[in-house]
């Protein structure tokens, strides 16, 4: 017996591209997601940016972009972005804080793709998103 040609009862999901959120504040990994997912992205949080570099090595395929605050416990966002590029050369980082302004990264090799000054609205960091990945 043949296999009917609709096969609609069987739902699949989508592969939907990822994006890493870094910062060590709940909250704001939580806005990043709520901005995120309904543009359709899946969206992996990491309050410890070593988990998230660990993360990031064991990532096939890699995200699409990496979200990432620059004012962290255990490291700066520009120390993430240093190692996610010396793993996968051409990834995708937008940079956000709230205590530093882009010239924070102005002598740097490995610069963000994009800047967002905290506090921001949902609009802005979708609209930054848009925009990095259009690059």
């Amino acid at each position: 017996m043949s296999q009917p040609a609709n096969r609609s009862a069987v739902p699949r999901e989508k592969t939907r591209s990822v994006v890493f959120a870094v910062d060590d504040e709940p909250m704001l990994l939580e806005l990043i997601a709520l901005v995120l997912e309904p543009m359709g992205f899946q969206v992996r949080t990491f309050r410890d940016p070593a988990a998230a570099i660990e993360a990031f090595r064991r990532s096939q395929p890699p995200p699409v972009l990496v979200v990432t605050d620059y004012s962290m416990h255990s490291m700066t966002g520009l120390d993430l972005v240093r190692e996610c590029r010396r793993l996968q050369p051409d990834q995708k980082v937008i940079l956000v804080s709230g205590t530093v302004d882009a010239s924070v990264y102005q002598g740097e090799r490995d610069k963000p793709n994009r800047f967002l000054a905290k506090p921001y609205h949902a609009e802005q960091l979708a609209a930054a998103v848009r925009a990095v990945l259009a690059d």
